[in-house]
C-alpha cells in the first residue's frame, strides 16, 4: 500500500516540524515485512535453537526496544536505522510476549498458555483500547502526519501491540484452524491483496486499512522466516535460524541504506505545528522546529 498523499511545503517564514516517520511507501511496507521477519527469526533463535526460553529472550529483547525506541523519541527528526530499530524491536518483544501469553513458559511449543484464540482475541481487545485513548486525547489518526510527541508515543504503543496481535493471530491461523502454514499463507497474501484493492477501488478509511494491513505482514513475515529457516523436509529452504536472521539482517540493512541515500535526495517535507483534533490547543511536537525561508536542509532548528 503506498500513499497517495503529500503534504504541501508551507510558505516561507512559517515555523514546521521536522517528520520523524516516514511516509508509507512500497518501500515501507517491504522494510517493515523484512524487520518483522528477521524479528521472527531472531526469536526463534535466542528463545528456541539457544533454548534460553521466552522469558529471558524477552526481557533481552525489551532491552533493546525500550533502548532504540526512547533514542526514537528524543530524536529531532526522521533517521531511517533508528525507526527501523523500534520497529524491529517491536517485532522482537511481539513475538515472546505472544508465544509466552499463548504457549507458556518454556522454549518448546507445550500448550501451558492461555491458547491462540484467546491470546488473538485479548490483544485485539488491547489494540482497540490504544486506538480509543488515541482517539480521546486528540490526535490526527493519520500515520504519516504524526507530529505530536503524545501521538508518537502512541503509535509506538500501536505497533508493538499490533505485531504482537499479528504474532497471535498467525499462530491461530495456521495451527488451530488446521490449514497449516503453507494455506494460512496463501490466506494472508489474499486478504492482504484485497486490502491494496480497497485502498484504491473504495472508499474505505484508509487508517483502517493502514493498521489491517500492519496486523498482517507481521504473520506474512513469520511465514516468510519459516520459509527460509525449516528444513527442506518441511518446504522450507534450510538455512536455520542462524543463516535466515544473518541474510535478513543484510537484506535490511541494505534498505535501510537506500531509504537513508533516498532521503538525503527527497527530504521529507515538514509538518505543521500540531493541534488538537477537537479544541485546536497547539501541542508538544515531537521533532525539531524550524522556520522555513531557506531550503530545509539549511534550516536551523528552533529551541523546543
Amino acid at each position: 500500500m503506498a500513499s497517495n498523499t503529500r503534504a504541501h511545503a508551507p510558505l516561507d517564514g512559517m515555523t514546521v516540524v521536522l517528520r520523524k516517520l516516514p511516509q508509507v511507501t512500497v518501500l515501507f511496507w517491504m522494510l517493515k515485512t523484512v524487520a518483522v521477519t528477521l524479528g521472527e527469526s531472531a526469536g526463534d533463535l535466542l528463545g528456541i535453537s539457544l533454548q534460553l526460553g521466552y522469558v529471558t529472550t524477552a526481557f533481552l529483547f525489551l532491552a533493546f526496544f525500550l533502548v532504540a525506541v526512547v533514542a526514537q523519541v528524543r530524536a529531532k527528526r526522521f533517521h531511517p536505522a533508528l525507526y527501523w530499530s523500534v520497529v524491529l524491536g517491536t517485532s522482537m518483544v511481539g513475538t515472546e510476549v505472544s508465544d509466552f501469553l499463548n504457549r507458556g513458559f518454556g522454549h518448546d511449543s507445550a500448550p501451558d498458555g492461555i491458547g491462540y484464540a484467546s491470546g488473538a482475541m485479548l490483544l485485539s481487545a488491547l489494540l482497540a483500547l490504544v486506538f480509543l485513548v488515541w482517539w480521546r486525547t486528540g490526535q490526527t489518526y493519520d500515520v504519516e502526519n504524526i507530529s505530536s510527541r503524545t501521538g508518537e508515543i502512541l503509535y509506538w504503543i500501536a505497533i508493538l501491540v499490533s505485531n504482537t496481535l499479528g504474532t497471535s493471530s498467525g499462530d491461530w491461523l495456521s495451527d488451530d484452524t488446521g490449514l497449516g502454514f503453507r494455506n494460512a499463507f496463501l490466506v494472508i497474501v489474499g486478504s492482504m491483496a484485497l486490502i491494496v484493492a480497497a485502498y484504491y477501488l473504495t472508499s474505505i478509511n484508509q487508517t483502517v486499512l493502514f493498521w489491517l494491513a500492519f496486523v498482517l505482514t507481521r504473520p506474512l513475515g513469520a511465514a516468510g522466516g519459516d520459509a527460509l529457516t525449516k528444513p527442506a523436509a518441511q518446504g522450507g529452504l534450510g538455512w536455520g535460524t542462524a543463516g535466515g536472521t544473518a541474510a535478513l539482517s543484510a537484506l535490511l540493512l541494505v534498505l535501510i541504506a537506500y531509504q537513508a541515500w533516498h532521503l538525503r535526495r527527497h527530504p521529507l517535507a515538514p509538518l505543521p505545528i500540531p493541534v488538537d483534533r477537537r479544541t485546536g490547543q497547539p501541542q508538544r511536537p515531537n521533532g525539531a522546529l524550524v522556520r522555513l525561508g531557506k531550503p530545509l536542509t539549511d534550516s536551523e532548528p528552533i529551541d523546543t
